[in-house]
């Protein structure tokens, strides 16, 4: 087993870290919402259609790239 070296956990870069966290939820939580707006006028707020559309959508961007699903494996 390949030894990894591991950096010391400092203030800055925890600062950093917890930065960039929550910078991607916040970007999640927008994206969400935004996602909920428009189900609300296209669908009527029916969430059925809008989870199966997502999901399609979202095995193309992850099967595109690379036409294979290895991404899901890792899971």
């Amino acid at each position: 087993m390949k030894k990894t070296k591991t950096k010391k956990m400092t203030l800055p870069r925890f600062i950093r870290t917890l930065s960039v966290a929550i910078g991607l939820v916040l970007v999640w939580r927008g994206i969400w919402y935004v996602l909920d707006a428009i189900d609300e006028a296209i669908f009527g707020g029916y969430h059925a259609w809008t989870a199966i559309i997502g999901i399609v959508i979202g095995l193309l961007v992850l099967y595109i790239p690379d036409s294979d699903l290895k991404e899901i494996e890792k899971l």
